[in-house]
């Protein structure tokens, strides 16, 4: 055993004694040992019940034949820091979550890693953590929230964002955007819909790092503590093979998950982490290939934010398993590739269950929508690539006028107080990785506008990037960013920006003469942060078409 290092030998006896302390004995020395990763917090309903979890984990843990070692790492939540400074630390994150995984790892030795994550930045930089680990590993997703209920009517977060612009338009009053904000987050558990905790929960049991059918469970179901023990006993059988995850994951892995979250309308935030994923995993990965996926596969789950069900309905309807097989029966992805349990996805899901009469998922033959949910857009305005998630919009093409803000808190401003109008191109800059930085997140303003009535009639462009509960005609993630002197740092008060997503175009209809006017004239504005973690992360992070992952510095 690997961690027999830390354990074994006359050497070994100070490491020994020192363990004895916290309860280690003669035989926990004679098992493996793993080391348990826990994004718990008090600070947000995401992971306020992981404790709990990882209680259950601990027992499972012994009955499979190995002793587990509990240790912090932190989360962000996107609810909570949204529209604010905040949310520049919730991509930040995601590194941050990598790296503490692979210190525990490597400090303490251990024979396997398990991290318990929900909040979205956790999936991620576990997954990315686990792989750096490089010994057999689980990832576990605490679970998705129960919808809120108003009146018989279903809530989640974005319900409140959403009521935001409502209450700003005049359609709603103070005390019912109170009854809103008091009733749609019932209690522990993720972000209800096919946001980006759900997104990113299946993709990691597409790819394998969760066992199939753990992570649809929600959170405050009771079937989570069977689960969490049938896990640790896979973990064991892991650990017994040697089965990591760089042994399982391939290309097809990475192209199998970004056919399910075409297939679901998951999150844009996706794109994102996957190209980071990838690149841990030494695989290479470009953003032509979500676009190219994408348009071939159909979309099967009527999930929100653009469709009606909540994660909890998906878990009723059959969960995760379902989609997979709908997705091998149809062809449209790789049922041959394996996972950590040591069995393909076929074998997994295979017998997947279906409750009778479910509406939530549907058959490759007949979707809800003939292509998935993802586009990436190209231009003069955006030469490296944008990405747009298709299944929330209905509108496909727009020209306008663009209103320019640097910064969200200043566009918000103008939304709420009612100063955008139908037909404008909402431009959003300085907001990329290295401007903000940290590409914040805008559910805040996007929901506003939705709230206002405004979602069909505009379009919103930005280097920053999108919670995976927006809808509407909004693209993020442009590139060059505009700290760096991408032509969004160039667009100007009134210029017409043209948007055609079928064809892929996200263009600025002004003369390269005059842009290499604008450019000579533009200086990149002062950094928001001159020291400590945010300074060093703007200077390292790269573009998001590489996944805004951190470089060696030059």
């Amino acid at each position: 055993m690997r961690s027999d290092i830390i354990k074994k030998g006359p050497q070994q006896a100070p490491a020994r004694a020192m363990l004895r302390a916290v309860g280690i004995g003669d035989e926990e020395f004679k098992i493996p040992w793993v080391g348990i990763v826990n994004t718990w917090t008090e600070g947000m309903p995401c992971n306020f019940h992981l404790r709990d979890l990882a209680a259950d984990l601990k027992i499972g843990a012994r009955e499979a034949g190995f002793q587990t070692f509990e240790f912090g790492a932190p989360a962000i939540s996107d609810g909570i820091s949204m529209g604010t400074v905040g949310m520049r630390a919730s991509l930040v994150s995601r590194e941050v979550i990598a790296d503490s995984i692979e210190l525990i790892a490597q400090g303490y030795l251990y024979d396997g890693m398990v991290a318990l994550v929900a909040c979205d930045k956790t999936n991620p930089g576990a997954m990315m953590g686990v792989i750096r680990a490089n010994v057999p590993s689980l990832v576990l997703y605490g679970g998705s929230i129960a919808p809120g209920l108003l009146r018989g009517k279903k809530q989640t977060v974005v319900s409140v964002f959403e009521a935001v612009g409502q209450y700003a338009a005049g359609q709603i009053t103070e005390e019912e955007l109170a009854e809103i904000e008091r009733t749609a987050i019932p209690g522990p558990g993720a972000c209800g819909g096919q946001y980006t905790a759900n997104t990113m929960a299946m993709i990691l049991e597409v790819m394998g790092f969760s066992p199939i059918g753990y992570n649809a469970i929600p959170a405050v179901a009771p079937e989570k503590k069977e689960a969490g023990r049938r896990a640790m006993r896979i973990l064991a059988e892991a650990i017994q093979a040697g089965r990591t995850p760089k042994s399982f994951l391939t290309k097809k892995s990475f192209t199998n998950a970004i056919t399910a979250v075409a297939a679901t309308g998951g999150s844009t935030n996706a794109v994102l982490h996957l190209l980071a994923i990838a690149r841990e995993a030494g695989i290479k990965l470009t953003l032509e290939e979500f676009d190219k996926i994408s348009r071939k596969t159909p979309v099967i789950a009527d999930m929100r934010p653009w469709g009606q069900y909540t994660a909890w309905e998906l878990w009723e309807a059959g969960g995760i398993p379902l989609v997979i097989r709908r997705l091998i029966e149809g062809g449209l992805i790789d049922g041959d590739q394996m996972t950590v349990s040591g069995k393909t996805l076929w074998q997994e899901v295979k017998n997947a269950r279906e409750t009778k009469g479910q509406q939530v998922v549907t058959s490759v033959k007949k979707p809800f929508k003939p292509e998935g949910g993802l586009r990436v857009l190209k231009g003069s305005l955006a030469p490296d690539g944008a990405v747009l998630k298709l299944a929330g919009t209905e509108t496909k093409v727009h020209r306008g006028p663009a209103r320019v803000f640097d910064g969200e808190q200043s566009a918000m401003k103008a939304v709420l107080k009612k100063q955008i109008k139908p037909g404008d191109v909402v431009v959003i800059r300085y907001e990329g990785p290295k401007g903000a930085p940290g590409m914040p997140e805008m559910l805040s303003v996007t929901s506003a506008l939705v709230g206002e009535g405004l979602g069909p009639y505009v379009a919103l462009v930005t280097d920053g990037r999108f919670s995976g509960g927006t809808k509407g005609l909004m693209i993020g993630h442009v590139a060059p960013e505009a700290q760096v002197g991408g032509p969004i740092a160039l667009v100007e008060e009134g210029d017409i920006i043209s948007i055609d997503c079928d064809r892929g175009i996200l263009n600025l209809e002004v003369s390269e003469k005059e842009l290499a006017r604008r450019a000579k004239a533009w200086k990149p504005p002062k950094p928001h942060y001159k020291s400590g973690l945010f300074a060093r992360y703007a200077a390292l992070v790269s573009s998001a078409r590489e996944g805004a992952v951190l470089l060696k510095p030059e």
